[in-house]
């Protein structure tokens, strides 16, 4: 582990924790010292739930490690389920506690608790966050899962969402709709929504909905092997993935294909007169790689971008992602560490970035627009409005958040080249807000430093005209252009040494 000012992921119990506070009447018991409590942080101020997570800490500090440790998590066991009569429970041990080695797993099976005791073995300074719900939601499966009879309908379990899971909560809605037009229904959805007793009736669907491989991959396999149910490869987002899921959907039921795409606009609004300015946009795509896999497909055949490069920081998924960036003819970027990533974004200078809330923040430093399409995310990636990412909805809000964010840097790039107008020059501030309106704030780039640490000056004239460039090249333009006068022995760029540096790189 290492120290970070931002993850991608947390340690394995995090993952726990998603998968705890997903359900209902499953209470987990952490092991863990002061410090290691932020559960309540997590998930009701950035999901914006409206009840605390099912969680219950040991919570020692420093002067209980030499005594007994091992008490504090019995005592803690029993007031858990004297307070919440969960249906099941499940234990386990922080990163930090892990390191005391008192096995919560051995002590919980010896305090006889009339519910199943779930214990979990999460090695936290090998595996991560999604790593962690993935083996939870397998353990409460194998624990509680059963073979018996199938319903006397067609009906499928949706395996995989969880708790702070990137719009898990509505992609769950569309698909059961998506299902509904098959005359599927769903017998469970785990563990988003589930009680312990409804993964015990797990065994009476005709097949499994893999939603997220991240988080469920583990319990699909398992329940094939001990349950004789099937489960679906393709994830449903994007137009053509949602096809090919309800053909997948189609095949192992027999069923006809359903779809009604009366809804869908992605296709029209992709080829239409409003956005064919943006065909060939040079896009960056990072993040888990169930969503990276996705996205890339979507940007490549469904809206006309070119993938300039791409990565995922689970490397759970590495091999999948590799071979992905092997046939967009691009490297794959296997990494946890941001700071690699802004700097293959640096490199790149793409017009776009498609990432988690990190590469949001990266494309702010970068002045490159960014649309968030995977976990990790913050609050505003938690909207009360119906905004999922699969089906036919789906690809109308993917279609939205894409565009969006080049259209209005289109715009501000207008502003920019017509700012010498009487009507749009920096201090004629906003037109709807009169003559007395604020003079407006002026352009960042004018007041931006040289890269080179003050050794090269940028002259008035010179700034202005770079203002001029598309702001999703102008980085690259200005650093071409200081590299180019560096070479050259030149502290000041004006306009004569910027047409020099662009007709140099334009060779």
């Amino acid at each position: 582990m290492k120290l970070s000012v931002w993850t991608y992921e947390g340690p394995p119990h995090v993952g726990a924790l998603r998968v705890a506070t997903a359900m209902k009447g499953l209470h987990y018991v952490l092991h863990a010292p002061q410090g290691d409590t932020y559960a309540d942080l997590l998930f009701t101020m950035i999901e914006r739930r409206n009840h605390r997570p099912p969680v219950t800490y040991t919570t020692f500090q420093a002067r209980d490690l030499g005594a007994d440790t091992a008490q504090l998590f019995k005592t803690a066991c029993l007031a858990a389920y004297d307070r919440f009569q969960p249906q099941a429970m499940i234990v386990g041990a922080s990163c930090t506690a892990e390191l005391i080695q008192d096995d919560p797993g051995g002590m919980a099976e010896t305090m006889g608790l009339p519910v199943p005791v779930i214990p979990l073995d999460l090695p936290s300074y090998q595996r991560k966050e999604n790593f962690g719900a993935d083996e939870t939601l397998f353990q409460l499966v194998r624990a509680l899962a059963r073979p018996m009879d199938r319903s006397a309908d067609v009906t499928c379990n949706l395996i995989g969402p969880t708790a702070l899971g990137f719009r898990h909560r509505d992609d769950i809605i569309e698909l059961t709709a998506l299902l509904g037009d098959m005359g599927i229904g769903v017998n469970v959805c785990a563990p988003y929504g589930a009680t312990p007793q409804d993964l015990t009736r797990l065994g009476a669907a005709h097949f499994n909905v893999l939603m997220y491989p991240e988080t469920g991959e583990a319990a699909c396999r398992w329940m094939t092997r001990e349950l004789g149910q099937p489960y679906t490869r393709t994830v449903p987002i994007g137009v053509g993935a949602t096809r090919d899921f309800l053909g997948e959907v189609a095949a192992l039921t027999g069923r006809s294909v359903a779809l009604d795409e009366s809804r869908l606009r992605l296709p029209w609004y992709s080829a239409s007169v409003d956005s064919t300015y943006l065909t060939g946009k040079r896009v960056f795509i990072f993040g888990d790689g169930t969503h990276v896999a996705s996205a890339a497909r979507i940007a490549r055949d469904e809206m006309g971008f070119e993938v300039a490069g791409l990565g995922c920081y689970n490397r759970e998924q590495a091999r999948m992602i590799r071979a992905l960036a092997r046939e967009h003819g691009v490297e794959a970027l296997i990494t946890e560490d941001y700071l690699e990533v802004e700097a293959r974004i640096a490199e790149l200078a793409p017009e776009m970035i498609l990432g988690t809330q990190m590469e949001r923040h990266i494309g702010k430093r970068l002045g490159i627009p960014c649309a968030v399409i995977s976990a990790p995310v913050h609050v505003q990636d938690f909207p009360a409005r119906y905004s999922p990412q699969m089906g036919i909805e789906g690809a109308n809000v993917i279609f939205d958040t894409w565009v969006h964010p080049l259209v209005m840097g289109l715009e501000e790039h207008l502003l920019t080249m017509f700012r010498e107008d009487f009507e749009f020059h920096d201090d004629a501030g906003a037109s709807h807000h009169g003559a007395a309106a604020t003079p407006r704030t002026p352009d960042p780039d004018a007041a931006e430093a040289p890269d080179s640490g003050g050794e090269v000056i940028w002259l008035d004239e010179a700034e202005r005209e770079l203002r001029k460039v598309p702001f999703f090249v102008r980085g690259k333009a200005r650093r071409n252009t200081e590299t180019y006068a560096s070479e050259r022995g030149l502290t000041r760029i004006g306009l004569d040494t910027l047409y020099d540096a662009k007709a140099h790189y334009a060779r």
